[in-house]
């Protein structure tokens, strides 16, 4: 049996359950700048202009989510290079109300919230050349200032992300990083890329298949503790390689004593805090 996730493993799309879903279809659109590729009366889906859509939205009746529940940190929408990053500023500063700006050394940042409280990251990735390395084969990453200014100067103005746009990776928010790591790593098969530790525990894990800087990021930051069940993050794909590699994680998930749900050509399974994630083959 493989121990590991190939690393032609993606993020797939993203689904969020949402209370008001033509405030957030609207949000993503204007915003965002993801073009809506399909609409009914509860979901909407939406991405770049062609390719799959990545974003799906639910209309729920959940409750809004706790502070106290885990689920998502944000969701990264990564755009392929900084001329997009520079329209994503423009775009956010004009319409809604941008929260931080980073240099993590392999990538730059944008973080915003949407009008239900989900955390966004637009970001687009340095070139893999440039990425600082660790004695032990991982990535270094940090949270420098990043230059707005001259970002938006890098701009071309347009109202919509280009094609090639995807989701770089999901940021969870966990109640405990080495049962996290017990999961990702040891039964999914992602590797450790980087991990942040304060007073000698762990607060930050970053894990990806290959050589990505991260596929899943997982923090305790904000003291999470109950299980996630209200609005927000509803499930994640992740899209392997073929059948093959699906099987392999599947057993891998079983003998590590977690329960794969057969779904619709994948499987379907839960983290230790009942974050769920969708495996299908690419």
């Amino acid at each position: 049996m493989d121990d590991d996730l190939p690393a032609g493993t993606r993020v797939g799309r993203v689904t969020l359950a949402v209370a008001d879903l033509d405030r957030l279809a609207d949000f993503y659109e204007r915003v965002v700048g993801l073009e809506l590729r399909e609409r009914s009366d509860d979901r909407a889906l939406l991405g770049a202009e062609t390719g799959d859509p990545f974003l799906e939205l639910r209309a729920s009746d959940r409750p809004e989510r706790g502070d106290d529940e885990t689920g998502l940190f944000h969701v990264a929408f990564r755009v392929p290079d900084r001329t997009a990053l520079g329209a994503a500023v423009e775009r956010i500063e004009r319409r809604w109300l941008l929260d931080g700006a980073s240099d993590h050394l392999v990538s730059e940042a944008l973080y915003f919230r949407d009008p239900e409280g989900n955390g966004i990251e637009v970001y687009r990735d340095r070139p893999r050349g440039e990425w600082p390395r660790t004695d032990d084969g991982g990535v270094e990453m940090d949270s420098l200032p990043l230059d707005t200014d001259a970002l938006r100067a890098d701009g071309d103005g347009a109202a919509t992300v280009p094609d090639g746009t995807d989701v770089g990776h999901v940021h969870l928010e966990v109640s405990d990083v080495p049962a996290a790591r017990d999961f990702y790593v040891g039964a999914l098969g992602f590797g450790v890329r980087d991990e942040w530790v304060r007073d000698g525990a762990p607060e930050a894990l970053f894990v990806a298949a290959g050589d990505y800087h991260h596929h899943v990021g997982l923090n305790t930051w904000y003291g999470c503790t109950e299980p996630a069940t209200g609005l927000g993050l509803a499930v994640f794909e992740l899209v392997l390689p073929d059948a093959d590699a699906l099987a392999a994680a599947e057993e891998r998930l079983r003998a590590a004593g977690y329960d794969p749900e057969r779904d619709d050509g994948g499987v379907t399974v839960a983290d230790p805090d009942g974050i769920r994630l969708w495996l299908r083959p690419e």
